[in-house]
C-alpha cells in the first residue's frame, strides 16, 4: 500500500534544509508524495505529535528514536529511523558578557578558538563562594546537544552538577542569552549565527570540534507506519537522499540558505543562516569567520553509506546516553539498536 499525501514535522533549524529542499526542488513530486511540511517549535511536541499520528514522519535528533523506545522522558513508542539526514551542525556559544568577563579574568584580549571548557573553571568557583552557578541550556534532554556539551565540560573535568543545565527550545535560545536568563548553550544553526550577528554571543566551539561525524538529525517514523506504508517509506527515503545528494554543492547550498529564509522554515535573514551551510563559523560579531568544513554535512557522494543508519551510531549513542546517566545498564542491555537504526530500510531504498 501506498499513502500518496502525508505531513512532515520539521524543526526551524538549517539542518532541516534536506526537508525543504525536498519539497521545494520536487523531489517528494519526482517520487509520487504529497507533502505537507509543518513547522513545529519544540522537539517535544514534535516527538509527541509523531507518537500520535498527528503527523505521519519527522526531522529528529538522531537519539530521540532510541528515547522514545526506551519510553524516556514521554509514552514508550516504537519510533524508527531509516535514515540519517545530517551530522555536526551545532556549536557551543557563551554570552558576551561571560566572554568578556573569562577575558578580565585570563588578562587576555581574546582566546584561541575553538576554546575549551577550561575556561569557565574561574568563575564557576567564583559562583560557588555565593552559593551560584553559571546556567548553560540545550534544546532536549536525549540529544547530542546534551553529550556535546557534557563531553566539552569532562574534558576539562568539570562535572555537570557544577552548572544549571536547562531545556530551552531552539528559537528561545538567543532571546535567554540577551537577557541574562542563559550563561551559555548548544545549540544548532542559525542560532549560533544569530547570537553572534546580534553581538550578545560568541561562539566558540562546533561539534565538529567534539564528536565529529556522529548522526545529528534522522527521518523518524512509527513502526507500524512503515509496515503498513512500505513503499511511501521507499519513496519518502529516495526523495530526503535525493535533497541530501544535492545538498553537498556548494552553489546549492546557498540556494538552500536563500530558500530556508523564508517565513514558513526559518524566517531569519540568510546571513545568519549561510556561514554553517558554506564551511564557516562565525565566532565574534565584526570578525572574520573561522573555516570549518564539516560545520554542516548532509551527504556524501563518494560514500553511498553516509546517509545509512548503521547499528554502530546507534550503538555509540546508546553508550552516550548510558555514560550520562540517561539510562541505567539494564535498559542499555535490553535495546535493541539494529530494530531501531533500520539500515535494511535504507539499503532497499
Amino acid at each position: 500500500m501506498k499513502k500518496k499525501e502525508l505531513t512532515l514535522g520539521f524543526m526551524p533549524l538549517t539542518d532541516s534544509a534536506p526537508v525543504v529542499v525536498a519539497y521545494e526542488m520536487g523531489f517528494f513530486a519526482k517520487w509520487g508524495l504529497t507533502v505537507t511540511l509543518s513547522k513545529q517549535n519544540s522537539w517535544a511536541t514534535l516527538r509527541d505529535k509523531l507518537h500520535t499520528g498527528v503527523i505521519d514522519a519527522a526531522q529528529m535528533l538522531a537519539p530521540m528514536p532510541i528515547a522514545s523506545n526506551l519510553g524516556l522522558y514521554g509514552e514508550r513508542s516504537t519510533v524508527i529511523t531509516p535514515l540519517i539526514l545530517s551530522r555536526n551542525g551545532n556549536g557551543i556559544t557563551i554570552s558576551s558578557s561571560l566572554y568578556n568577563k573569562i577575558l578580565a579574568q585570563h588578562q587576555v584580549t581574546q582566546l584561541p578558538m575553538p576554546f575549551e571548557a577550561n575556561i569557565l573553571k574561574h568563575e564557576i568557583a567564583q559562583r560557588a563562594l555565593i552559593n551560584e552557578k553559571l546556567t548553560f541550556a540545550v534544546v532536549f534532554p536525549y540529544s547530542c546537544h546534551y553529550y556535546q556539551l557534557t563531553d566539552w565540560l569532562k574534558r576539562s573535568d568539570i562535572a555537570v552538577s557544577e552548572i544549571n543545565l536547562l531545556i530551552v527550545p531552539p528559537s528561545n535560545m538567543v532571546p535567554s542569552l540577551q537577557s541574562g536568563d542563559l550563561d551559555g548553550f548548544c545549540v544548532g544553526g542559525p542560532w549560533n549565527a544569530k547570537a553572534v550577528r546580534e553581538a550578545v554571543g560568541v561562539t566558540g566551539v562546533t561539534s565538529a570540534d567534539l564528536l565529529q561525524d556522529i548522526p545529528e538529525k534522522v527521518l523518524g517514523l512509527m513502526a507500524s507506519w512503515q509496515q503498513q506504508y512500505p513503499n511511501t517509506t521507499k519513496a519518502l527515503i529516495c526523495a530526503l537522499y535525493e535533497a541530501c545528494q544535492w545538498l553537498e554543492s556548494i552553489p546549492n547550498r546557498f540556494e538552500a540558505a536563500r530558500l530556508l529564509t523564508r517565513a514558513k522554515y526559518l524566517d531569519t535573514p540568510i546571513d545568519v543562516i549561510a556561514p554553517s551551510l558554506l564551511g564557516s563559523c562565525l565566532t565574534f560579531n565584526n570578525h572574520p569567520p573561522r573555516l570549518v568544513p564539516s560545520y554542516n554535512q548532509f551527504s556524501d557522494l563518494n560514500n553511498t553509506d553516509f546517509n545509512a543508519p548503521e547499528s554502530h551510531y546507534g550503538e555509540k549513542i546508546a553508550d552516550m546516553m548510558l555514560n550520562n546517566g540517561h539510562i541505567n545498564p539494564e535498559q542499555r542491555a535490553q535495546l535493541d539498536i539494529a530494530t531501531i537504526y533500520r539500515k535494511d530500510l535504507f539499503q532497499h531504498k
